[in-house]
């Protein structure tokens, strides 16, 4: 597994367009005219405010009391962070929905409402394809911010002197969303010490970060197979995602015919990414009421199931090389501190996709409803624990905090910074023994191996 490092100074970087976010301080409420009513159904296209809405009104709040150690001699040794991106821009195939629907709306007679008519006065389709889901300044916030938060609510680990002493490692995917994610959560921590005498490395490792992409079953199987979407494809085709469609046409005055499912979700993104990078309540948004954003929001967690999580095994095992680098890292600082010595890797930061941390969530058992997520269901999963709403926001994160509670080892699951519990670990709270958590998932310790698992079985051929 090649690790490329590469040294850079914490510093801001040049956004790629001069339009600037601003940050909403109005405490959250269904009435807040500043925030969309559809704003909680985004799936992975939402704010990371709409997961935790108490940061609206104060983006570093943090309350330690949610971590609840068992008794007063815990201490925590280490933590491991697996992050998503911060809010990017959209990608090119976005880009080039949301145009076409753009010019469906500037070609129909000017409407007698409002909202409408300033989309096609006023409204300009500022995106363009070359921004392909760049980070935009909101995301460099999302990861600066959440650096302070995290540094606040473990301060033992994420410090000064731990970032000062090398004890603190960073990863990355590639992409440079995540590269630039990654410049963003060192530099929060940089600017809340006045650190100016040192730099400090981030490692690029798509072997990790990017699993997905080197996992041969998976992209043979899934990613490439349109045969494994088939319950996306036929919630689309069905009388939900229709009444939306024709909603969406109705209100502009067009032939059914002329609104594709790709064209009222282009619309819906526009509604999203206008919220998210720019904190504006768009006239898009208005295309669509409550029933019909949980509909295309059903519509995405399809997608999601299908495609990186429960729908088929080989989504969650193509996380098996993160999986074990994490129980790795868990292992080799549960080992030192046992000894007597000093935790060399008091914390790991790794930032990817929200593909990187939705296979490794499946894998460890989380939002595991009861029955499959399918195009008939939608109104049986009303309540469904599957929410990518939920669990994948821009700057989505999972993290493992290792406690020495007088000789006891314990771990702490948090996700998205509120703590959760391990599956079939419910018994315990949120901060089981690490050897229960070890036994509970023994066989994929031994297990679960990438190569192995990823690897394509061809069938014979008959003869």
């Amino acid at each position: 597994m090649t690790t490329v490092l590469r040294k850079t100074a914490v510093f801001y970087f040049t956004i790629i367009t001069g339009i600037s976010s601003c940050f909403c301080t109005d405490v959250y409420s269904e009435k807040n005219p500043e925030i969309p009513a559809i704003a909680k159904y985004f799936s992975t296209k939402g704010r990371y405010e709409e997961v935790n809405p108490y940061l609206i009104e104060d983006i570093l709040a943090v309350n330690r009391s949610i971590l609840q150690p068992p008794s007063a001699e815990c201490r925590q040794i280490h933590l491991t962070a697996v992050i998503r991106h911060g809010t990017r821009y959209p990608t090119s195939k976005n880009v080039k929905k949301m145009k076409k629907l753009y010019d469906v709306v500037r070609g129909i007679g000017v409407s007698n409402r409002n909202w409408l008519r300033e989309l096609q006065t006023q409204w300009r389709m500022w995106y363009t394809e070359d921004m392909d889901g760049r980070l935009v300044q909101k995301g460099v916030n999302d990861h600066r911010h959440l650096a302070v938060r995290l540094s606040k609510l473990f301060p033992s680990l994420i410090s000064e002197e731990k970032l000062r002493g090398g004890l603190i490692k960073f990863i990355t995917s590639s992409k440079h969303r995540c590269v630039n994610s990654t410049l963003s959560f060192k530099a929060g921590l940089t600017e809340l010490w006045d650190i100016k005498d040192m730099e400090f490395d981030h490692a690029v490792n798509d072997a990790l970060m990017r699993f997905f992409d080197k996992c041969t079953r998976f992209l043979e199987e899934v990613d490439n197979n349109p045969s494994a979407v088939t319950e996306v494809e036929k919630f689309k085709e069905g009388p939900e995602v229709r009444r939306v469609q024709q909603k969406v046409a109705d209100i502009l005055n067009v032939p059914y015919s002329s609104i594709s499912y790709d064209m009222a979700e282009a619309a819906f993104y526009l509604c999203a990414y206008e919220f998210a990078i720019k904190t504006v309540n768009s006239p898009w948004c208005r295309l669509f009421d409550e029933v019909d954003a949980q509909v295309v929001e059903y519509a995405n967690d399809l997608k999601h199931f299908w495609k990186r999580s429960y729908g088929y095994d080989i989504n969650s095992k193509s996380s098996c090389i993160l999986f074990h680098d994490v129980f790795s890292r868990l292992g080799k600082a549960a080992e030192e501190n046992m000894s007597g010595q000093q935790v060399t890797e008091a914390v790991t930061v790794q930032v990817g996709h929200a593909e990187t941390l939705l296979p490794l969530l499946t894998l460890l058992g989380f939002f595991n409803d009861s029955e499959p997520l399918t195009s008939t269901n939608f109104a049986a999963q009303a309540h469904r624990s599957f929410r990518t709403s939920h669990m994948l926001p821009y700057a989505a994160n999972l993290i493992l905090v290792l406690y020495d509670c007088g000789g006891n080892l314990r771990l702490q699951p948090l996700l998205n910074e509120k703590p959760v519990t391990f599956p079939g670990l419910a018994d315990q709270a949120s901060m089981p023994l690490y050897q229960d958590v070890l036994e509970h998932y023994k066989d994929l310790l031994q297990g679960c191996d990438f190569e192995t698992e990823c690897r394509l079985f061809k069938q014979p051929a008959e003869v």
